[in-house]
């Protein structure tokens, strides 16, 4: 038994990142875990994060200055890049249960809007934004409403992601059939768009 998150006693066959560190080893660490965070020994936080209250998994690897917003789950062996922003209650899948083959990597400069998952070893590319409750698997389509074109299993570098739907198949009685959810391209990251979803620095130091 030691302790876990907040002080609450834990019982684990992991014990936590930070079990005896004290101010010294933060410091010399040079990134900010706020009350109820929890990050497990075998992950890697890097100069700059700031972790709120939030679960990372044994195996992740979270780049410099990314921000691991309240209630994130980062799983087991997820690679987060530079100046990330995972949002409130973001999920990213891990590796362990069920095994996947590849981990879920997002890439520098991406803002993962609050409450998406990205799971099955999605690869997010550099500067994509998904807007709130964006969910992609790795069979998951994602259309560029402009071209039309269909991703699967990568969401392309820059692109603006918001969650949608297809038209399914019609029923056997000719009635139409219930619809099935997708991820819509809906533009290329602009100024606007980057100024909506620019990393706060005072927030880092």
């Amino acid at each position: 038994v030691e302790d876990g998150s907040a002080g609450a006693p834990a019982f684990d066959k992991v014990p936590s990142k930070f079990a005896g560190w004290g101010e010294n080893r933060f410091r010399d660490a040079g990134f900010r875990v706020v009350p109820g965070a929890v990050a497990r020994r075998g992950s890697y936080i890097a100069k700059g994060v700031v972790l709120m209250p939030s679960f990372v998994n044994i195996g992740a690897y979270v780049d410099e200055g990314t921000m691991v917003d309240t209630w994130v789950t980062v799983g087991s062996c997820a690679q987060i890049g530079k100046n990330v922003h995972l949002s409130g209650g973001v999920g990213i899948g891990g590796v362990l249960e069920p095994l996947q083959a590849g981990p879920v990597v997002i890439e520098d400069d991406c803002f993962i809007g609050a409450r998406s998952e990205v799971v099955e070893g999605v690869v997010v590319e550099r500067g994509a934004v998904l807007s709130m409750g964006v969910f992609i698997s790795s069979t998951s389509k994602i259309i560029d409403r402009q071209t039309g074109e269909v991703f699967v299993g990568r969401v392309p570098a820059y692109s603006v992601v918001v969650p949608g739907a297809l038209p399914g198949k019609p029923l056997p009685d000719g009635s139409p059939g219930p619809s099935l959810s997708c991820a819509v391209i809906v533009k290329r990251v602009d100024a606007q768009t980057r100024a909506k979803t620019a990393i706060n620095e005072l927030l880092r130091d």
